[in-house]
């Protein structure tokens, strides 16, 4: 008797070992979507938040006015970042970047002061752009604006479709992790279904059957979790070590947000697969479980 206890506990523990493993893997999986969604948003808003708009002054605009028409700016709702660039900062920077200096053959520097403009992420698509456009052509310091409409055109429409792509994995690995799952805990119980079988004939009632199950399905979904959150912690921080800008468009609250989802999913799913599948085989009769 005591060898084939020792036998049967070592099997449950094996199960449970196998169990924790196969669910933290589905978990992991899961948890990388979930923090690719979280931080798409922050990269969708970093990428349009690093396109320039162009603001050029007219000749005859000083220094302190240009500072001036910043500071004003700068109250903008839409104004994320300004900076000033002279003309003849203008010119230095073409000069090093066409290796001759224009102004030698044209007699003059060809260059205007303007001002570099990073617009908050909501502002950056078609539509506002526009009447930010035709409210700064307005002002009297200003003579042009300039940005690449093609080109914000372009990063948003593909930042939506791989949010949009982002979302239709994440939906269908919910699905596959919770497939996976659960016949994974259905194996675990399908092992002692007879046991389940042998409590109903003594009298034990559905709830007292399914508590331990449901203790264990809790449980298994917290260790795998943790398994789930160290692997993908240390992922994130190889990923840092690899990449420090990374930390531009990843912050503690789409680490937080990651770890909490994870561990909810683990909770969620093993906790309701246990119960699917312990009411499953409460349902079947004696000849029924001879034949699965």
């Amino acid at each position: 008797m005591s060898k084939y206890s020792k036998r049967t506990g070592s099997h449950r523990g094996m199960q449970m070992v196998t169990l924790c493993i196969s669910t933290s893997m589905v978990l992991v999986l899961l948890g990388l979507v979930v923090f690719s969604v979280l931080t798409s948003v922050n990269l969708s808003s970093w990428v349009k938040e690093n396109l320039t708009v162009t603001v050029m002054l007219n000749e005859d605009v000083s220094v302190n006015d240009a500072k001036r028409l910043c500071r004003e700016l700068y109250h903008r709702p839409y104004a994320k970042n300004i900076d000033y660039v002279s003309k003849e900062q203008a010119l230095q920077e073409q000069t090093q970047a066409m290796g001759s200096d224009p102004s030698e053959f044209l007699g003059a520097n060809p260059f205007v002061a303007t001002l570099e403009m990073q617009m908050k992420s909501d502002y950056a698509n078609r539509d506002s752009l526009r009447w930010i456009a035709k409210e700064l052509r307005q002002m009297a310091a200003v003579a042009d604006v300039a940005y690449q409409e093609d080109l914000m055109d372009n990063v948003n429409r593909n930042l939506s479709r791989i949010n949009l792509i982002l979302l239709v994995l994440a939906l269908l690995l919910t699905f596959v992790s919770f497939s996976l799952i659960s016949n994974t805990v259905r194996l675990s119980v399908y092992s002692r279904r007879f046991l389940i079988h042998t409590m109903k004939l003594v009298g034990a009632s559905w709830g007292f059957i399914r508590r331990p199950f449901m203790r264990q399905g809790l449980l298994v979904g917290i260790i795998a979790a943790l398994l789930a959150i160290a692997v993908l912690g240390g992922c994130v921080y190889g990923l840092y070590t690899y990449e420090p800008n990374i930390l531009n468009f990843i912050t503690w609250r789409e680490l937080a947000i990651t770890a909490v989802a994870v561990m909810l999913f683990g909770i969620v799913i093993t906790a309701v697969c246990s119960w699917i599948s312990v009411n499953k085989f409460l349902r079947m009769t004696a000849g029924e479980l001879y034949k699965i």
